[in-house]
């Protein structure tokens, strides 16, 4: 019979501390608690190991046969996996019978917990021993590490991943950096944001994070950032967990790479193309052919290399930074980035060619979760047709921006004046009033407008001019911004009558007539347009006249039917994903609810719609909101009618309240403008106590949850009950 050493475990010292995983760890522990065999998976680096070697020291009372740990990662032999562990149990060699044998007699009877690390390599082997030893074992535990999982009966799998890595510096990532530096460098000071920068840029991989750390005692933090673009070269240095393996990030990644089948590895090299999620079609468009006809998609997620979530795949950064550099050895890098592209445009352009349809959400759904791949595409584009395919991303779904970046990029090398340039210019025009640059957007117009008509392109024309008209409502030119409507109504028109480019151009003609006056008429635009609008299933322009409709409604003393068009244009904003959309129709549910003699309503809205604003552009640049001056206006007052002002003498009148409300649909300044009219009227209604502490309400709720309660109320005033959302009813 075998016999054992007298010590009671081999569960190796940890050097460092470990941060976080409390969540982790507890819930190792219960699953071990239940099955027999528990499986750790995950990536390269994620620390695996050290949530194991972890666990077994939290459990050595709960095992009255110890807890022993066996590391695998040297061993090639699968037939000596048994051999390994008999050796970290202490059991002397038996030649004359099988080890298998030997080791499950000795753990019948046993209630010990026993850690193989790093099966990756060995999973049949282990399976294999495993599956004689444990039938023959009911109070003995197994817990392995792998990159994928052993597939036995009664395993229990748990995924561990990365460390999260938001901009607080609480996150676990930002604190297991600073602690490694602050041992390595006492005294250092680190600013928590570029810390969080780091970690994000390393995938929150402890192990990346860790040898990042190290780098401090040559490096500042601002140097090891710029060079995160090759991070392989930048972290090579020894790893402080408690089984030293994995000296550098290549090391461990490389593990991965060559536990993969060479059609694993192939694949792997080419999916380094994508730059965020993808599904299986993107795959076999971009990555199939004669080398690889069938796309082994599940056993890079069996190993780890990539994360399935619903129907879409996920590779973290390290993971394809390394199969980018396989892609390049092999000669693919060019025509893959080809590939990725080619296809995307082929997206890009169905997208547009049904935009204003009815499958208008599901491109919206297309072009948020593509994002990351689409700017992939446009930065191995040296033409204009998929930045300008992608109109609709930049001009109605809050990319203005980005759009103008690529835009302008293209215009530069694209000089010459065909339709391709003036579809380029309307676009650039369109995204930079997006952006609030008038002058930019007037002068893109103009020069587009003069382009297409030479071309006798009159679709581009009248698109040219509708953003024209919108520069000038924008900067006030309100007879110049009537006479370019108008204009554009008629050129698109000449292009068909269900051409978007109408639709878009009756809201700015609505708009004018507001500004002038006239809501009886903008509302009689505004009900063609969105029969139109209806009529092809397009909601994004619909949402657009719903807005300027609310204006109108307000101007025409209806505060409720003001109020249920605004909420119909936050609806399809926030379905479409234009936060900034969205939090201009809830600044306009404000005004609403102050027009009607809501202040407390008001002022959660107002709190509501800056949360929004700040959750779409945390960084953009901008003047600050203002604080209206707490002045006190008229008491609480009925449902104003037609003419009068709520806020009394001390505002203006109802031209220039209008103008400034319009004018925040295309000016930032103008929505300024216009929150802090509706500001003072809720604080001459409510109070300044009660406004602040309703903003402040407002402020703290989730855009989605505000959504929804604004979504749910309006069913609860339609059905004639009262809502239970506090303010947002």
């Amino acid at each position: 019979m075998a016999q054992t050493r007298t010590r009671r475990d081999n569960v190796p010292a940890e050097t460092s501390s470990l941060v976080g995983r409390r969540e982790e760890l507890a819930e190792i522990a219960v699953l071990v608690g239940r099955s027999p065999l528990v499986t750790l998976t995950g990536g390269a680096g994620v620390g695996k190991t050290r949530l194991a070697v972890r666990t077994a020291d939290r459990l050595r009372g709960s095992f009255a046969d110890g807890v022993w740990v066996v590391e695998l990662s040297a061993q090639q032999n699968g037939d000596l996996i048994g051999h390994d562990i008999a050796a970290a149990l202490g059991l002397r060699e038996q030649s004359a019978r099988p080890q298998p044998e030997v080791l499950a007699d000795f753990v019948a009877d046993k209630r010990l917990l026993l850690v193989l690390d790093t099966c990756d390599h060995l999973t049949d082997a282990c399976a294999a021993l495993l599956r004689r030893m444990l039938p023959e074992a009911p109070h003995a535990r197994v817990l392995a590490t792998s990159r994928r999982p052993l597939g036995l009966p009664g395993e229990r799998v748990l995924p561990i991943e990365p460390l999260a890595a938001p901009g607080d510096a609480g996150a676990d990532a930002v604190r297991l950096f600073t602690e490694r530096a602050h041992a390595l460098v006492p005294g250092l000071t680190l600013d928590p944001a570029a810390v969080a920068r780091v970690c994000r840029r390393l995938d929150g991989i402890p192990l990346a994070i860790e040898l990042a750390a190290r780098r401090l005692r040559t490096l500042s933090l601002q140097q090891i950032a710029e060079r995160l673009d090759d991070r392989f070269e930048l972290l090579v240095g020894g790893s402080p967990a408690p089984l030293r393996r994995h000296q550098t990030l290549r090391t461990a990644v490389g593990w991965s790479h060559e536990l993969c089948t060479a059609q694993e590895r192939l694949l792997w090299a080419r999916l380094s193309v994508f730059a965020g999620p993808f599904d299986a079609d993107a795959a076999r468009a971009v990555c199939a052919d004669e080398r690889l006809p069938v796309l082994p998609l599940p056993g890079l997620v069996d190993r780890s290399v990539l994360t399935a979530e619903g129907s879409r795949y996920r590779m973290l950064d390290t993971v394809r930074d390394y199969g980018g550099e396989w892609l390049r050895r092999l000669g693919e890098e060019d025509a893959l980035t080809r590939r990725h592209r080619d296809h995307y445009l082929a997206q890009a352009r169905r997208a547009e060619a049904e935009w204003s349809g009815p499958h208008q959400l599901r491109w919206a759904d297309w072009a948020r979760r593509e994002l990351p791949n689409l700017t992939a595409a446009l930065d191995h584009d040296d033409g204009s047709d998929l930045v300008t395919a992608l109109w609709f991303v930049w001009c109605c779904l809050g990319q203005a921006r980005r759009g103008r970046h690529y835009l302008e990029r293209a215009l530069r090398r694209h000089t010459r004046p065909d339709p391709a340039r003036a579809k380029a210019l309307w676009v650039c025009a369109w995204a930079a009033l997006g952006d609030g640059d008038t002058a930019e957007a007037r002068a893109r117009a103009a020069e587009a407008y003069e382009t297409a008509i030479a071309a006798g392109d009159p679709a581009a024309a009248g698109r040219a001019r509708q953003v024209a008209a919108a520069a000038a409502l924008a900067c006030g030119d309100l007879d110049g911004a009537g006479r370019l409507a108008a204009e554009a109504a008629e050129l698109s028109g000449r292009a068909g009558p269900d051409h978007a480019g109408l639709a878009a151009a009756e809201v700015t003609l609505a708009m004018v007539s507001v500004v002038r006056g006239e809501p009886d008429r903008a509302v009689e635009v505004l009900a063609r347009q969105a029969e139109r609008c209806a009529g092809r299933g397009e909601l994004w322009a619909r949402a657009q006249g719903d807005h300027v409709r609310s204006l109108a409604e307000l101007d025409r003393g209806e505060p409720g039917a003001a109020e249920a068009h605004a909420r119909a244009a936050l609806e399809v904003k926030w379905r479409l994903g234009d936060a900034v959309g969205g939090a201009l129709a809830m600044d306009q549910l404000a005004a609403a609810a102050a027009a009607g003699g809501d202040g407390r309503r008001a002022a959660c809205l107002l709190g509501a719609a800056r949360r929004m604003r700040a959750a779409a552009e945390p960084s953009r640049p901008g003047p600050p909101e203002p604080a209206a001056p707490r002045t006190p206006g008229k008491g609480p007052g009925a449902p104003r009618t037609r003419g009068e002002d709520p806020v009394g003498s001390d505002g203006p009148g109802p031209a220039a309240a209008h103008a400034a409300a319009v004018h925040a649909l295309v000016s930032r300044e103008g929505a300024a403008a216009s929150r802090e009219r509706t500001e003072r009227r809720a604080r001459a209604l409510v109070g300044d106590a009660v406004y602040d502490r309703l903003f402040a309400r407002g402020l703290v709720m989730d855009p989605g949850v505000a959504v929804a309660r604004i979504r749910d109320a309006g069913g609860d005033r339609a059905d004639g009950r009262t809502a239970a959302h506090g303010e947002l009813r």
